[in-house]
């Protein structure tokens, strides 16, 4: 990898279908609820049991797994009255097993169609190493098919069905900034991400290299526990997630440069953040510059959260690697080590340049303008 002082990082164009985002799917094992706290304002860990497992995978269950109407039913009906949306692509993520089998999916209240009263409905097997699975079921809910969607509040939609509302309340990230300190001379802040990882970061812009990074949020509990890489001092990798990053020599943050690329495969909460782009909180066309700033081609074929008029394509962001083994990661400390590196364009070394993902079949990586095939599948 080779920095370039006047020239972005490769782009490739890649599938990112719109709707079924990263998801982890069943967990398998049902949790106890801890009858004490260990202290004021914590509580003990969750008990999970592989007895909960196995009967939950030999139970016989009964459900129309073919009709996306069913399984609505069965989703909506099993939820509580209020739910949190974390992710900032507005996914709410489920999962469930049905006959021996586990399926994993999500509603999403996009920021597009919500207001129209539309949500977004898919669900699919869950994907493994040795089987990529079928494609996705969707479903496009709205009145015709007796779905209520209406806006209970600024970062609120109640959808309705079958006699029973269920209220999905947005995390309010409206005040989340990152410090001065987190941002250099030619970056523009775009907006806060929270990834279905539980990690969040700040989008970030840097407008005089035309790319974009996601900086780490430490001004939260980052919920896990960073390991130094065998690689590098300044390397440090997730021990929870396999996301990997880098410490900026010249300011206080680590910035996302790798994700595992065995979770993307099997398109898990731990497959990067991509597809969790700040949509609440993107703050007139700020993006929309941006990747215009990128790709000028793209003027007047997106809007201003980067999908395109139909729905169908949505611009990816990814300027990480998808490594397999760790020493993959060193790339970026060897592009450090350059001598022609200087502080002024350093930060073209944290954006990995990977062979086309269409030719390899790889996950695909870099900043690059995303095609799907239709607006509600995300494999």
């Amino acid at each position: 990898m080779k920095p370039a002082a006047t020239q972005p990082a490769a782009r490739h164009r890649s599938l990112r279908p719109l709707a079924l985002a990263a998801t982890l799917g069943f967990a398998g094992m049902a949790a106890a609820s801890p009858a004490m706290s260990a202290e004021p304002g914590s509580a003990l860990p969750k008990l999970k049991t592989n007895q909960t497992y196995v009967e939950t995978v030999t139970r016989p269950t009964k459900l129309d797994i073919k009709n996306p109407m069913s399984v609505f039913r069965f989703v909506h009906g099993s939820l509580p009255k209020q739910v949190t949306v974390y992710p900032t692509e507005n996914y709410y993520y489920f999962s469930f097993v049905h006959q021996g089998h586990e399926y994993a999916g999500n509603l999403r209240l996009d920021a597009s169609d919500r207001d129209k009263g539309l949500v977004n409905f898919a669900y699919f097997r869950t994907y493994t190493e040795w089987r990529r699975g079928e494609d996705p079921y969707y479903r496009l809910l709205g009145p015709k098919d007796g779905v209520s969607v209406k806006k209970a509040g600024r970062l609120a939609y109640d959808i309705a069905f079958g006699g029973k509302s269920v209220r999905f309340n947005f995390v309010d990230l409206s005040n989340v900034k990152p410090p001065k300190s987190k941002l250099g001379a030619n970056e523009t802040y775009i907006g806060p991400v929270f990834d279905e990882s539980g990690i969040q970061y700040y989008l970030v812009f840097n407008t005089a290299h035309k790319i974009f990074h996601y900086v780490l949020n430490e001004e939260v509990p980052v919920g896990e526990t960073l390991f130094k890489s065998e690689v590098s001092k300044s390397i440090t990798i997730g021990m929870r997630t396999g996301f990997a990053y880098y410490q900026d020599p010249y300011l206080k943050r680590k910035i996302l440069i790798g994700v595992h690329a065995a979770n993307s495969r099997v398109n898990n909460y731990f497959d990067g953040p991509f597809d969790q782009l700040p949509d609440n909180f993107i703050k007139g066309t700020v993006l929309y510059d941006a990747i215009i700033a990128v790709e000028p081609n793209m003027k007047g074929k997106i809007d201003r959260l980067g999908n395109s008029p139909d729905g169908a394509t949505r611009y990816f962001i990814g300027p990480y690697m998808h490594y397999e083994d760790e020493a993959q990661l060193a790339t970026v400390d060897q592009c450090m080590a350059q001598t022609s590196v200087t502080k002024a364009d350093y930060g073209l070394c944290f954006v990995i340049d990977e062979e086309d993902p269409e030719e390899t079949g790889d996950a695909p990586e870099g900043n690059a303008e995303t095609v799907s095939e239709a607006p509600a599948t995300k494999p």
